[in-house]
């Protein structure tokens, strides 16, 4: 049975990333902050709850021990958890927003790495995906012929370029676990609001996200890709 732990998990893309996983026979803990949430979303789809804050040292340290209690590792860890705090450009952008968007997107995904690590390293095969976007990607963003490139957001694009680095680190650090980042693509979530034409669903977007979250041992890991091809960085 592969031990799957999805942030952000009671949501969006999180959860039909969580749903689709416990379909495939992953037993699936949900990270939610809000446990009221996250327990129902975790009943509707057949998965467990783990209520912690990935911006919080003592929430996350707790979960893992949490989790320890419950399970003798963890096979896959999905970082899913983020946050996008509108359209803010360049002139808007202050180290307020930045500190926001970078505390949970960046700094709480390696808080939750870090406490999980051990419970990783149990695993016979295990595997991290950070969930990115093409808006943190330099190739894509400077491509004319991208959807990307219209946007102007440097607070959430460079908490994502910063995730890209750190799927590469961590991919370099750890050359036993399978560590990549995707991007789901426009997919219509409460995280931006967006829908319409050209905007994925949730089903569409986490596609890749478990895609990645099922590799094997020998599947790919340092990459960065969406549910199509790979993906500059």
């Amino acid at each position: 049975m592969t031990i799957t732990l999805v942030t952000g998990g009671n949501k969006g893309l999180g959860r039909e990333t969580a749903r689709r996983l416990v379909a495939l026979g992953h037993t699936v803990y949900i990270g939610a902050r809000d446990a009221a949430r996250g327990r129902a979303a975790a009943e509707e789809i057949g998965a467990r709850l783990l209520a912690f804050d990935v911006t919080d040292d003592a929430s996350v340290s707790a979960a893992a021990d949490e989790l320890r209690r419950r399970e003798d590792r963890l096979d896959v860890l999905v970082n899913n958890a983020g946050v996008f705090e509108g359209m803010i450009d360049a002139e808007q952008a202050s180290a307020a927003h930045m500190r926001d968007v970078f505390d949970v997107n960046v700094v709480g995904l390696v808080r939750v790495t870090h406490a999980f690590l051990p419970l990783l390293q149990e695993s016979a095969s295990p595997v991290v995906v950070n969930v990115s976007s093409g808006l943190g990607s330099f190739g894509t963003v400077l491509d004319p012929e991208k959807n990307e490139s219209r946007y102007v957001t440097p607070v959430y694009s460079a908490s994502k370029a910063a995730v890209n680095m750190l799927t590469v680190q961590y991919a370099k650090g750890l050359p036993r676990m399978r560590v990549n980042a995707v991007e789901p693509g426009f997919s219509a979530t409460d995280l931006h609001g967006l829908s319409g034409h050209g905007i994925q669903t949730p089903e569409e977007g986490a596609e890749a996200i478990v895609r990645y979250a099922t590799v094997g041992p020998d599947g790919p890991t340092g990459t960065f890709a969406d549910r199509a091809a790979p993906l500059p960085w």
